[in-house]
């Protein structure tokens, strides 16, 4: 089924969004392109700059002009620094809007932009494309693109066990929903297990509504807020259908976009380590001699404002041995679709925070977001590596002995 465009005027940039910015710099060590380059137009006030130059029309939307904007990778991690406020994502996601039918020659964005709309935010059609993709995956072909090294296996798409899951106490906590996403159940099953039977231990009823997609944060990121808008408005609707308290989200990029964009939902979505942590699970009994790193998702830390509630389930895990990073709020390079538009500035990105999260030598690096995941896994198979990367999920899974968890 096609997706309708939404009509809406919220795309608008707002001359006072932009003039909030005060130029004081305190956001360039933040900023993963500026860290790299050092150049003024890869970090976020130069980019503020530039979209102002082009909203005032002192400045032409060309290619090398736009390449500026292409290269941000949407990380926030100067809004978690900004003295001002500066809503920068707000900025960044209106701005390619305005110039995205500027871009629509360029053959990388019109092919994502296909596989966007047609592809990721139409179930149907996803389902067959995966089907193709494993057997591409098993015939080897997929290892000759860039990435493919953090793709997992694809075994089937994931069902839930039921529509209504019980908990496993004897009273219930709460009704939750829980989100599916679109890659997630093709790619991430496991995750999604995990993140199940985590959230019935906790003492949740569990519920699955039917007829819910794709998020739209994807499509948000690169410009496509029509597309976005209507995918808002499907699971909305979609959502309205069930009764709950919270809907609950094991993908920091999927939470921050629900949270900031769907009017309804946005006020009941938790993201799964903070109602685990609000609710709480039971003792774990199970020791595991273990050394890991926690790497924060940006959409997890830098806009949702979580970062205590992961940190804190992990340490209530027996045995472990658990240390920090220097610079916890920085990009792993994932950021979407990023490392298929930009991919030499994904893998520099990635590289300098793999040089954080290795140089302890952890037996796992635990993070909340499937592209991270992604990302992070190839890295460390191009460094050659054996450092596991796992969802907080799988990880908590593991430790309480959870139906199929991963064992090492």
């Amino acid at each position: 089924m096609k997706v309708k465009e939404a009509s809406t005027n919220r795309h608008v940039l707002d001359s006072a969004d932009l003039a909030r910015c005060v130029h004081c710099g305190l956001c360039l060590d933040s900023c993963p392109t500026f860290r790299q380059t050092g150049l003024e137009t890869e970090s976020p006030r130069g980019r503020i700059q530039l979209i102002s130059m082009i909203v005032e029309q002192q400045l032409e939307p060309k290619k090398n002009v736009l390449h500026h904007l292409d290269l941000c990778l949407g990380c926030r991690a100067c809004e978690a620094v900004c003295p001002s406020g500066v809503p920068y994502g707000r900025i960044l996601e209106r701005a390619r809007y305005r110039v995205l039918d500027k871009k629509d020659k360029d053959p990388k964005v019109a092919l994502a932009l296909l596989a966007l709309r047609h592809v990721v935010a139409n179930p149907p059609v996803l389902h067959w494309s995966f089907k193709a993709l494993k057997l591409a995956k098993r015939a080897g072909l997929i290892d000759l693109f860039p990435g493919a090294f953090g793709l997992p296996e694809i075994i089937h798409e994931w069902a839930p066990p039921g529509l209504v899951l019980k908990p496993y106490t004897d009273s219930i906590k709460a009704r939750v929903a829980f989100f599916l996403g679109c890659i997630m159940p093709y790619v991430y099953s496991d995750v999604h297990q995990a993140s199940i039977e985590l959230l019935r231990l906790a003492g949740c009823e569990v519920v699955i509504c039917e007829q819910q997609r794709c998020c739209g944060a994807l499509h948000a990121h690169v410009g496509d807020l029509k597309t976005s808008d209507a995918l808002t408005e499907i699971n909305e609707r979609a959502f309205s259908q069930c009764d709950f308290d919270y809907l609950v989200v094991n993908s920091a990029g999927c939470g921050a976009h629900i949270r900031e964009a769907y009017p309804h939902l946005g006020p009941k979505t938790r993201d799964l380590s903070e109602l685990l942590v609000e609710l709480g699970l039971p003792q774990c009994e199970r020791a595991m001699d273990l050394t890991i790193v926690y790497h924060d998702p940006c959409h997890l830390r830098n806009v949702q404002k979580v970062y205590k509630e992961p940190r804190k389930l992990l340490h209530n895990i027996p045995g472990i041995k658990m240390f920090e990073v220097a610079h916890p709020e920085t990009c792993c390079g994932s950021a979407g679709i990023y490392g298929f538009l930009e991919p030499k500035m994904s893998s520099m990105v990635t590289d300098e925070k793999l040089t954080e999260l290795l140089e302890n030598n952890p037996d796992i690096i635990v993070t909340a977001n499937p592209g991270c995941q992604m990302q992070l896994t190839a890295g460390v198979r191009r460094l050659r590596r054996k450092t596991q990367i796992m969802h907080i999920a799988q990880f908590l899974a593991m430790a309480y002995g959870l139906g199929n968890s991963v064992n090492l």
